[in-house]
C-alpha cells in the first residue's frame, strides 16, 4: 500500500499525513475546511506543535503530500476527524459518518480503512462497517477495516507518534495485520493487535484513568479548602508512597480526550459506569467552583475587573478545546464580572474580552486569576503587575506562583485547594492571617 488518503487535518490527521509522506508514501490530505486547505497548500500551519511546520513543509516540498477538499481513490484510508460530545453527553459521530460516506465512492476491493478517531465501543462494528458496506463491498470480506486510536500528547505529538506503543483493532485478523504493516513504516513502539472493540475500549480506559485520578485530586482540594489544609503539599507528600501517584487538581479538565472520552463509556454502559460518571461530574463542576470563589473574593467590589491568564487547557500549548479556563471566564462574565483574558498561545476570537498582552489584561484589574500554568506566567512577579491593578488580589488555580513573594508584596493570595505560607508545627493547618483559602 503506497497511496494513503487521510481525512481530517487537525491535531492528529495532519501530523499523521505528514509522517507517512516523509516515509515515502503518496498521501492525499483531505479536510472540509477550505481555508485550512488553502493555507496548508502554501505551507502555512496554524497548529502550534513543535516541529510540525517543518515536517509538513518537508512533506509538501517532497511532492508526497497533497491537500485537497475531497477524498480520492487510494490503497488505504485513515479517518481522523473530531468526535465531540452532545449537550446530553453522548458521542457526536456525525463527522465520522460524513467522512466514511465520503470515501464510499472511492472504495475498491482490498482497500484498508482505519478509524483513528476516538469513539464509543462498538462504533467500528455498528456505525463504520454499515456505512462502508454502502459501496457494495463486504467490510469483513472485501475490505480491511481497523481501529487504531491516537495516543499522543499535544506538545509532543511528533515524538509520541513514533515512539509510543500503538494498539490496532481489526474487524478481522487480516485487517489488523494490514494496519500493523502500514504503521510499522514509522512506529518504533510495540504494536499490539486486538479486535476493534477492544481497541476502542483501550483508548477510553487510558483517558478515563486520568480523569478519575484528577477527579480524586479535585475532591481532595475541596476537602482541603473545607478544613484549611494545603492540598498541594499533602499530595506531594502522599506521592512519596511507592504505590501512590495522585495527579494535580485544577479548575477542571480540558482537551479533546480526557474531558470527553469517559462519557463514551458512560454512554455504552450507563449502569456499570457509575464511578466514571461521578468523576466526570466532579471535574465538570470545578469551573463553576472557581468562578464562585472569585466572585466571593470580589464581593463588595464595584464593577469587578478580572485579569484571567490562560485559555489553553494545559500549559504551553495552543489547544483550547474543552478548556475549563473558557468555562470559568464565561461563568464570571455571566455573573457580571468584567474579564480581560490573555494567552500567549491561543489566538484571539475564543471569547469576548480576549486581549493581546498581560499588560492589557491587568490594567485596572481587581484580581489576577491564573487558569493555565504557562511557563511565561510562572515568571511573573508582583512588580510586573501590581502597580497596574486597582486591587492587589491573586487567585491561583494551578499553584503556579511563589505565593509568599506575592503576599509579601501586599497581595491577598487565594489558592485552589489552599496553600499554607505559614503552617503550624503540629498539623500543617493554614494560618488564615497569612493566606486565605478560596471558600
Amino acid at each position: 500500500m503506497k497511496r494513503i488518503c487521510v481525512l481530517g487535518l487537525g491535531y492528529i490527521g495532519l501530523p499523521t499525513a505528514a509522517m507517512f509522506a516523509t516515509h515515502g508514501f503518496q498521501v492525499i490530505g483531505v479536510d472540509v475546511n477550505a481555508r485550512m486547505v488553502a493555507r496548508l497548500d502554501t505551507g502555512e500551519v496554524d497548529l502550534s506543535e513543535p516541529g510540525l511546520k517543518t515536517l509538513v513543509r518537508a512533506a509538501l516540498n517532497s511532492g508526497n503530500l497533497r491537500v485537497v477538499g475531497q477524498p480520492e481513490p487510494a490503497d488505504a484510508f485513515i479517518i481522523a476527524v473530531p468526535t465531540p460530545i452532545t449537550a446530553d453527553k453522548r458521542a457526536d459521530l456525525r463527522c465520522v459518518e460524513m467522512a466514511a460516506r465520503s470515501i464510499v465512492p472511492c472504495l475498491r476491493s482490498g482497500n484498508l480503512v482505519i478509524l483513528e478517531s476516538t469513539v464509543p465501543p462498538g462504533t467500528v462494528y455498528k456505525v463504520l462497517s454499515p456505512i462502508l458496506s454502502e459501496s457494495g463491498l463486504n467490510p469483513e470480506r472485501d475490505l480491511l477495516v481497523a481501529h487504531s486510536p491516537e495516543r499522543v500528547l499535544p506538545g509532543r505529538i511528533l515524538e509520541e507518534l513514533v515512539c509510543n506503543d500503538r494498539v490496532i483493532g481489526g474487524l478481522t485478523p487480516e485487517a489488523a495485520e494490514a494496519a500493523r504493516a502500514l504503521y510499522a513504516s514509522f512506529v518504533q513502539g510495540e504494536i499490539h493487535l486486538v479486535d476493534a472493540t477492544t481497541a476502542e475500549m483501550v483508548k477510553l480506559m487510558e483517558n478515563t484513568f486520568r480523569d478519575v485520578n484528577i477527579a480524586l485530586a479535585n475532591e481532595f482540594a475541596l476537602v482541603a479548602e473545607s478544613i484549611g489544609v494545603n492540598v498541594w503539599r499533602a499530595i506531594e507528600i502522599a506521592n512519596q508512597h511507592p504505590r501512590v501517584n495522585i495527579l494535580r487538581p485544577g479548575p477542571g479538565v480540558g482537551g479533546h480526550c480526557i474531558a470527553v472520552d469517559p462519557w463514551f463509556l458512560v454512554e455504552a454502559a450507563p449502569g456499570p459506569a457509575r464511578l466514571i460518571a461521578d468523576a466526570r461530574r466532579m471535574n465538570d463542576q470545578m469551573p463553576q467552583h472557581v468562578a464562585d470563589r472569585v466572585r466571593a473574593i470580589l464581593a463588595g467590589t464595584e464593577n469587578p475587573q478580572v485579569a484571567a491568564l490562560g485559555l489553553a487547557y494545559k500549559a504551553d500549548v495552543d489547544d483550547a478545546r474543552e478548556s475549563p479556563a473558557l468555562t470559568v471566564i464565561r461563568w464570571l462574565q455571566a455573573a457580571g464580572c468584567q474579564v480581560r483574558a490573555y494567552d500567549p498561545y491561543v489566538k484571539n476570537g475564543h471569547l469576548v474580552g480576549q486581549v493581546d498582552s498581560i499588560t492589557a489584561a491587568v490594567e485596572g484589574a481587581d484580581c489576577l486569576l491564573i487558569l493555565t500554568d504557562h511557563r511565561q506566567f510562572k515568571t511573573l512577579t508582583p512588580a510586573d503587575v501590581g502597580d497596574r491593578m486597582r486591587r492587589k488580589v491573586l487567585a491561583d488555580t494551578r499553584n503556579a506562583l511563589p505565593h509568599a513573594d506575592w503576599q509579601a508584596a501586599g497581595f491577598e493570595v487565594y489558592v485552589l485547594g489552599g496553600h499554607s505560607l505559614s503552617p503550624s508545627p503540629d498539623n500543617g493547618r493554614m494560618d488564615a492571617s497569612v493566606e486565605k483559602v478560596i471558600e
